[in-house]
């Protein structure tokens, strides 16, 4: 089960075209058996994620839950230690629930500040260490720090191509593949 923001929910994409639905495909492609839940809402944030999650968690009895948050938090101004409390949260209570846990971290743009963006982008290696999650440092890796970094996104500069979403699962995929049976 994913549950994320936009980036995992397909804004501006074609149905089936994003991240989340290619590594479905991905599974099957491994023969691995395995339903893929996309909860993910455009907009979401770490606290509406840790809200949502106990339903979901009890709705869908998932083996592995993939938490792709905190992006919006930031987009926001809202307090580090409020994303980290909620991600730790969410990261607990997923393996309370019998889940393994990969937490996929995010950095925000230079113009937030050098401090501000190197304490959000190593909040997620925090969260992931204290509660022995796994994680994947940057969702956008090859995507948003290239040589032209609007070359892969959408006319808002925040929302990645299609083309890009390849890239995306394949910063996801090898963590993962690694708590895979």
């Amino acid at each position: 089960m994913v549950v994320g923001d936009s980036l995992s929910a397909e804004y501006g994409l074609r149905r089936g075209t994003g991240w989340v639905a290619l590594l479905e495909e991905k599974l099957k492609q491994e023969s691995i058996p395995a339903e893929v839940i996309n909860a993910s809402i455009s907009g979401d944030t770490s606290s509406g994620g840790r809200a949502r999650l106990p339903a979901l968690l009890a709705q869908h009895h998932p083996t592995h839950v993939i938490i792709e948050l905190g992006g919006n938090d930031a987009l926001r101004g809202l307090s580090l230690q409020a994303t980290q409390d909620n991600l730790n949260q969410m990261t607990r209570t997923a393996q309370q629930a019998g889940a393994k846990v990969v937490l996929v971290g995010m950095q925000v743009p230079p113009n937030y500040g050098a401090a501000y963006g190197e304490q959000f982008a190593r909040l997620f290696g925090q969260v992931a260490q204290a509660n022995k999650a796994a994680l994947v440092p940057f969702l956008l890796k090859g995507v948003a720090d290239g040589e032209d970094p609007t070359r892969l996104f959408q006319s808002d500069r925040i929302h990645p191509l299609a083309e890009a979403h390849p890239m995306m699962l394949a910063n996801v995929w090898p963590t993962l593949r690694k708590l895979l049976p």
